[in-house]
């Protein structure tokens, strides 16, 4: 990030005056083509569709080198099972049957992918078609479970992807990830939700095409049931019944898009979206979460905290402990609560603070990940401040026990604003 483009950011967020970024406002008409590697830079992304939160389309020339793109794939485009096979066919894979509902996803089993791969083969030459069912590969944390040097022969991190706190969290754990290489046949799909922690998402095809189905935030309002609940297939007939759907005629129809192979896709924060493979597909995909929608991931968990003391308030005042209790419900519901919250604040924090203790010059030649320079880390203090002020006040935070916490919340925010009054004019 240069100059310009920090100022151009933090007078965006100046303008919000506080609002939920990327929410409401008018829906674009369709979704942008981005051609040319050489002719759009990452403060182009930043300023067309980062901070507008729209989504956009990059084509196959932003992926031509990637290794995956040539050694999963045979020349005929389709995926390359015999060298799937002979690299990855022992390890263990996640698999969703596509054809049972859970709740609003699908239910999941493990096998080696050499066994996927047996019944991905059945399944086509049976006109896609199985007994087992329709099978998708979802999921599966390839570059966790692979050394730095497999995956520089898989893929290349796009720049505009880069600013990525919530891989660069858990990198820094060394525990787990949000990067996931999903492939299925013909058929198989993903159900209407919006992303973890209302995180980014991009998903690069490595060979075959989606149909991406993309509704604006605040759209999905008009596709709940009677009951409130959300669909789980938005092409369902049942959605035509007016009677079970009594707001669908406020709904506005979706952004379809057509992904082909070796392109690109940016899913923005908070747009709910379903997701059909129409031919044998392989992609890789991140959800990431930087200083733009960090305060959209801040809202989302302040609604699941709320939504799980609603379901559990007749026992407020007969459980011992009940404030602890909700949040120990709403990491296993969520998969973060509100104490693992500011320890991913804090870790980014001291990462960001580091680089600007450098200073600008030392900065730019010696980054801290991929695009990290000293104007990047300024405008991300900026967001950390902000978002952890409103964490501090918060009234379920304030019950957290913070007292083995290093540095305590109160500190770390002085920490940080001290540094943005520091980096204002640089």
């Amino acid at each position: 990030m240069d100059r310009d483009t920090r100022a151009f950011a933090e007078q965006h967020f100046r303008d919000l005056g506080g609002q939920l970024y990327g929410g409401g406002g008018q829906a674009p008409s369709g979704v942008a083509f981005i051609k040319e590697p050489a002719t759009f830079s990452y403060a182009d992304f930043v300023k067309a569709f980062l901070l507008p939160n729209r989504p956009c389309v990059f084509s196959s020339a932003f992926t031509e080198n990637w290794g995956s793109r040539r050694r999963w794939v045979t020349p005929e485009g389709k995926p390359d099972f015999e060298y799937l096979l002979k690299k990855y066919g022992d390890v263990v894979v996640p698999v969703a049957n596509c054809g049972v509902q859970e709740y609003n996803s699908n239910p999941k089993e493990h096998m080696p992918l050499r066994e996927y791969i047996s019944y991905w083969l059945e399944y086509v030459q049976g006109g896609c078609s199985s007994p087992r069912g329709c099978l998708y590969l979802k999921d599966w944390h390839l570059c966790r479970d692979s050394s730095a040097e497999d995956l520089g022969d898989v893929f290349t991190l796009p720049v505009y992807f880069s600013s990525d706190w919530l891989n660069e969290f858990w990198d820094a754990l060394d525990v787990d990830d949000y990067r996931f290489v999903y492939a299925g046949p013909p058929g198989t799909w993903s159900p209407f939700h919006a992303d973890i922690f209302r995180s980014f998402s991009w998903s690069a095809n490595i060979c075959g095409r989606k149909k991406w189905l993309f509704f604006p935030p605040g759209q999905e309002e008009a596709l709940r049931d009677c009951h409130g609940s959300l669909p789980y297939d938005v092409t369902s007939p049942k959605l035509l019944d007016t009677r079970l759907h009594p707001m669908l005629q406020h709904s506005s129809p979706p952004l379809e898009v057509t992904q082909e192979a070796g392109e690109v896709v940016f899913v923005p924060s908070g747009w709910h979206h379903q997701v059909h493979n129409l031919d044998d597909t392989i992609s890789i995909n991140h959800n990431w979460v930087n200083g733009c929608n960090l305060a959209n991931m801040w809202h989302f968990l302040q609604q699941e905290l709320r939504a799980v003391q609603q379901e559990v308030h007749e026992w407020r005042d007969s459980m011992p402990d009940w404030h602890h209790h909700c949040q120990v419900i709403m990491r296993s519901c969520s998969g973060i609560n509100f104490e693992e919250f500011y320890h991913f604040l804090k870790v980014i924090a001291e990462r960001r603070l580091l680089v600007l203790g450098q200073g600008s010059e030392a900065a730019q030649e010696e980054n801290i990940g991929l695009g990290l320079g000293f104007q990047q880390a300024a405008f991300d203090v900026g967001r950390l401040a902000e978002v952890l002020a409103s964490v501090v006040t918060h009234p379920d935070f304030q019950r957290v026990d913070t007292s083995t916490f290093s540095p305590g919340p109160e500190e770390l925010l002085r920490q940080l604003q001290d540094a943005v009054a520091a980096t204002t004019t640089l």
